[in-house]
């Protein structure tokens, strides 16, 4: 009994969800102040009743052609002032006439559909952006791309649901038992009544066992296609490690459970097809039967039996529409449900409701007091005050895990300081909007990541509305113009995913030309070139330098030979300043930068 109990709890809770899920799709439906939407689905749903009033009416066409053809039904016929070949006609007719109708109905409503999944698409699209780093390094790609995919097309499902399929199928439901109840009596009307309650409470039952099968199903199909995604987005290092076996068999055990699961899906549905067919041919044989032996007493002609079977058939589409459009409502409203969840996730750094724009007046850099961690149990900067002034190039060194790139995170705003205050010029960048914010910061990270697009478009990303001339200078001030008007395709050439078609170096300057076209009065270098040989990162050291000048810099760095001409080095270490200066005051101070520096001295001499 526990057990049902919580079944059934199970299933309200799912009903509970599938409502709310349902009223965010509405407003897509009927938008406020969007008349062209409003007048086509009015529209599309005239349309639709008009295709069902002439669905309803047709097996009666059908039922006057057959008597006309009897020998006692000429009579009939004449009556009607059609012949059999004129009923034929008009029925033939009718049947195009609903199939007409019911296209029309389609193309008047695509455009509100398609407006719908756009407009979807572009807000899930913008609010994963919005999201924070945090979010971001807790989830994987490839299962992102999946819950959007899936929500939007059921959202597409559900739309139509919402006004084609539900209501016109009761109306026609009730309209053709009307025509049952008055044309012949109150039996046939009952067995109709009881085959659709058996076979509505048979569809949901089994549909409802089906949907926990079918979303483990797409569980490991996520599985299986963040596993494909991570795989190919780490191609080198999976040959390094002569590792394609290795993952030749994790993908396919992923498959295998997927596979699994697909199976008993589609054992299940076998199982509701075949019991929906068992009702609905019992039904629809038990009113044949009557309607034979009403046919041998007399009481009814040979018209009336054709209709009845016309009818029984009539509703036996929409009931077999009825239980794909039920499994397909469930596993949508699934679907959906985890890219509302999507939606719903907070950002965690938001612009105030009053943040105004920041206004850069030489670019003075401040914290004050910084206290930060990722988690609350484990801190990583304590009480860290820095000035960096206008145009000065400050340096920040320290061991690994020391809280150094943590203040490039806080300073762009990927996260919010925990405690104290990080300021630009007086103002608290928690009190400005990020879109302002981020224009006035430059990045140079240690592995410029590329779009896989062209040179061209990687390096006018910087600022996309610059001018060819512009692009070009920065290219030429980041020494990589040279390069690539060497290439046979120029500016036009393809970097490959992520930009692995360049070298290192090739990467890091069309990283600095990027950089030097958004043309920012504070850069960030976040290791810019340790990943680099010695001589590519000296050839780009003095790149970096020359772009620095005029601007405030903030130097991450490991490499202190990188940074010993800096205006100032400050010496992080557990999340505290333990040491500032020069470099030449620093090394004569023999404390933890002078030691950073003879041990790095030593591993380049060995």
């Amino acid at each position: 009994m526990r057990g049902l109990a919580k079944t059934d709890a199970n299933l309200n809770d799912a009903q509970v969800q599938g409502w709310a899920v349902i009223r965010r799709v509405v407003p897509y439906l009927w938008p406020e102040g969007q008349t062209w939407v409003k007048r086509r689905v009015v529209i599309a749903v005239v349309v639709l009743l008009i295709s069902k009033f002439i669905a309803v009416g047709t097996p009666i066409l059908y039922k006057q052609a057959v008597d006309a053809l009897a020998p006692e039904g000429a009579s009939a016929a004449t009556l009607l002032g059609f012949g059999a070949v004129g009923l034929t006609l008009a029925y033939g007719f009718a049947r195009l006439m609903t199939v007409g109708f019911q296209q029309l109905r389609d193309v008047v409503f695509t455009r509100v559909g398609q407006r719908a999944l756009r407009q979807l698409a572009l807000e899930t699209f913008t609010h994963i952006h919005r999201l924070s780093m945090r979010y971001h390094i807790t989830r994987k790609t490839g299962g992102l791309s999946r819950v959007i995919e899936r929500g939007v097309k059921g959202v597409d499902f559900l739309l139509r649901f919402l006004l084609f399929s539900m209501g016109p199928l009761m109306l026609e439901l009730l309209m053709i038992s009307v025509i049952l109840f008055f044309l012949f009596d109150v039996w046939y009307l009952a067995v109709v009544v009881l085959t659709i309650a058996l076979y509505v409470w048979f569809t949901f039952k089994v549909t409802e066992w089906r949907v926990k099968i079918r979303k483990e199903m797409n569980e490991q199909d996520m599985d299986a296609n963040q596993k494909a995604i991570d795989s190919l987005l780490n191609f080198e290092t999976v040959k390094y490690f002569g590792a394609e076996r290795w993952e030749a068999d994790r993908y396919d055990n992923a498959m295998a459970n997927y596979e699994n699961a697909a199976i008993r899906t589609n054992y299940s549905l076998a199982f509701l097809n075949f019991g929906q067919s068992v009702l609905i041919t019992g039904g629809l044989v038990a009113v044949m039967v009557m309607a034979a032996v009403g046919v041998q007493r007399g009481d009814l002609t040979v018209g009336d039996f054709v209709m009845v079977n016309a009818y029984m058939i009539q509703i036996t589409m929409p009931l077999n529409f009825l239980g794909t459009v039920y499994r397909e409502i469930r596993q949508a409203l699934i679907d959906m449900g985890d890219m509302f969840d999507l939606l719903e996730q907070p950002a965690e750094v938001q612009d105030k409701p009053d943040a105004k724009a920041l206004a850069i007046e030489g670019g003075r850099v401040s914290l004050q007091d910084v206290g930060f961690g990722y988690d609350d149990a484990r801190p990583i900067l304590k009480g860290v005050s820095l000035d960096v002034e206008p145009g000065q190039t400050v340096a920040i060194v320290g061991s690994s895990g020391s809280g150094k790139s943590t203040i490039g995170r806080l300073l762009f705003r990927f996260y919010d300081v925990g405690s104290g205050a990080l300021l630009i010029d007086g103002q608290d960048i928690r009190d400005v909007t990020q879109e302002s914010l981020h224009a006035q910061i430059g990045v140079v990270p240690q592995d410029t990541v590329l779009f896989n697009d062209t040179v061209h478009y990687n390096i006018a990303y910087g600022r996309p509305t610059a001018t060819e001339d512009e692009i070009i200078a920065a290219a030429k001030a980041a020494k990589i113009h040279d390069f690539v008007s060497s290439l046979p395709d120029g500016y036009q050439t393809t970097v490959g995913e992520r930009g692995l078609k360049l070298s290192g170096g090739e990467k890091q300057r069309v990283g600095i030309a990027r950089t030097l076209l958004k043309n920012p009065p504070i850069l960030l270098l976040d290791e810019a070139t340790s990943a680099l040989d010695t001589e590519t990162e000296m050839e780009i050291q003095a790149e970096l330098k020359a772009m620095g000048q005029g601007r405030t810099v903030i130097t991450i760095a490991h490499r202190l030979s990188t940074i010993a001409d800096a205006d100032r080095i400050v010496v992080l270490e557990n999340g505290v300043i333990v040491e500032e200066g020069k470099h030449d005051d620093l090394l004569a101070r023999d404390g933890r930068y002078a030691h950073l520096w003879n041990r790095q001295s030593e591993d380049d001499a060995a």
